[in-house]
């Protein structure tokens, strides 16, 4: 197997994980949006407080629940939402784009292998940056449901407590926490995408230099090899004439 289809298979390879680790992005986010009413959990602040509430129990008595002064702004949610769809986007059509030349075995050119180096550096930064704000987000609510750690039950135990808030709660540290972990596999993979678009890059502008060598090495072989096969001897520079 040739270098650049060596290229091409590692380069599909990723594509398709990518398309899978996007979309374990994009729908465990869907499912905590709507279980929180489109209202982003990351980075919201609040805290919790003892008092009688009949109306939320039915019963009488103290009762601990959490109030949300200020929910998390959306665009921490919506960024990593962007990042796993145009994952999930980028992949299938790159996937079966790959899948395409390895059948006719053909490459980018070296314009085309230059833009997807450039592609991949820059959503590259963007995946790391929304891996960063989700981890920071998830810590933020942890931070918030748990009281600051002083609460008898961690962060994944404390979404089978209820909150007693008008969203529901029971499957958000599921949700986040595959959202993170998927988010940073993505990362890694356009990290793999930006490596394998440069040496496919190379490899191109390796073969854009060689090959317009070729033609003057063939005819250079062919103006010294007479159809009988023997080396043809080279001429004697002719004498001048000199004339009395």
């Amino acid at each position: 197997m040739e270098l650049d289809r060596r290229l091409l298979l590692a380069h599909c390879t990723a594509h398709t994980l990518l398309l899978a680790a996007g979309l374990l992005v994009v729908v465990p986010l869907a499912l905590n949006g709507s279980a929180f009413k489109g209202r982003c959990a990351l980075f919201s602040t609040g805290y919790w407080r003892t008092e009688n509430r009949t109306e939320l129990t039915g019963q009488t008595g103290d009762i601990s629940h959490l109030v949300v002064q200020q929910w998390g702004p959306p665009a921490a949610c919506q960024f990593a939402t962007f990042v796993g769809i145009f994952s999930v986007l980028y992949g299938a059509a790159q996937g079966w784009r790959s899948l395409f030349y390895l059948h006719a075995r053909h490459d980018d050119t070296l314009m085309s292998s230059f833009l997807t180096v450039l592609l991949s550096l820059c959503v590259l930064f963007l995946s790391g940056g929304a891996s960063f704000i989700l981890s920071l987000g998830l810590a933020s609510w942890c931070h918030t449901v748990t009281d600051g750690n002083t609460r008898p039950y961690s962060c994944a135990e404390s979404q089978s407590i209820p909150f007693y808030l008008d969203v529901d709660t029971s499957s958000f540290y599921t949700d986040l926490t595959l959202v993170q972990a998927s988010l940073w596999f993505v990362t890694a993979l356009w990290l793999a995408q930006s490596i394998l678009a440069f040496l496919r890059l190379y490899h191109s502008h390796s073969q854009h230099i060689s090959r317009p060598c070729l033609p003057r090495e063939k005819e250079l072989l062919l103006a010294y090899t007479p159809s009988d096969g023997s080396p043809t001897p080279p001429h004697p520079p002719a004498t001048p004439t000199i004339f009395v």
